[in-house]
């Protein structure tokens, strides 16, 4: 490798572990690129950061989800690798722990690692039949209601088939890899990264007869506001929104370029997953 990203959280911690970080891959004649995580803006029309250098062959993290995610932001289009480094609260995109740094560095840097595609969505608001919006997200887009609403009253549709209108507080359409995020937390499933869905969430809905569902990746998710709605924000991914109301159409489908993950051999998607939720038992 010739060239190395690093994306920092700005946390006293993780800056000092990058510093001497940098340091140990610069005497090993790498050279470094290096980008300070900032703070979720849900202001669109601010000053957008640069994109990531094209010739990286790698991008260390060192954060939390949130600091991965907004490092995904930065790769933007292109098929740069990249590796989370835990220094945050609990989270499932870093997987390795800030003790064990530098023995998955020195594994990466030899070669010794594996790469798992991620599947991200596409994101666009049309209005007026305009599209106005377009982004991606690795975890998921959210409708959520501001603290004046009332309930959001979401028309969805599948394919173009009318699927139901969700009356709740706001409505998640999430990745595999973003199910074990706000989707969880909201009462949605654990889908393995490697099975190939979409996961539309309601989050506290109005009626118990309302579920999340599970649909396939080939589909199209459009997403329409009841008429007079208003204090409705879309994000996406936690880290920038946009202020949506019932003249909008949210459409949201499988993006063809997926998110490349660096992951050290010998280590499951299990392993992980009862490691971060802390899940206990004998052996079976």
């Amino acid at each position: 490798m010739n060239r190395i990203g690093l994306y920092v959280k700005a946390d006293p911690k993780a800056v000092e572990t990058a510093d001497a970080f940098e340091d140990w891959i610069r005497s090993k004649r790498i050279d470094v690129v290096r980008m300070t995580s900032s703070a979720p803006n849900l202001r669109r029309d601010s000053e957008a950061p640069p994109m990531a250098p094209g010739d990286l062959d790698c991008i260390f993290v060192l954060g939390g989800d949130g600091t991965f995610l907004s490092a995904v932001r930065w790769i933007g289009k292109q098929r740069i690798p990249i590796h989370g480094v835990k220094f945050g609260d609990v989270g499932f995109l870093a997987e390795t722990e800030a003790e064990n740094l530098y023995t998955a560095a020195d594994a990466i840097l030899s070669g010794r690692y594996d790469i798992q595609e991620r599947m991200q969505l596409a994101v666009s608001v049309l209005r007026g039949g305009r599209e106005i919006i377009r982004d991606t997200v690795l975890n998921d887009v959210v409708i959520n209601k501001g603290a004046l609403a009332r309930l959001a009253e979401v028309s969805t549709y599948v394919d173009d088939d009318y699927l139901t209108t969700y009356r709740a507080d706001g409505l998640i359409v999430a990745t595999p890899t973003g199910s074990t995020a706000y989707s969880l937390a909201a009462g949605g499933p654990i889908i393995h990264p490697d099975v190939s869905s979409i996961i539309i969430t309601p989050i506290s809905p109005f009626t118990l007869q309302i579920r999340p569902l599970i649909v396939p990746d080939s589909v199209c998710i459009k997403l329409r506001l009841a008429e007079l709605s208003s204090d409705i924000l879309l994000t996406f991914d936690g880290q920038t929104g946009f202020e949506i109301n019932d003249t909008d159409t949210i459409v949201v489908k499988k993006r063809r370029q997926p998110v490349r993950l660096i992951s050290m051999p010998g280590r499951s998607y299990y392993d992980i997953l009862k490691a971060k939720l802390r899940w206990s038992g004998g052996r079976g």
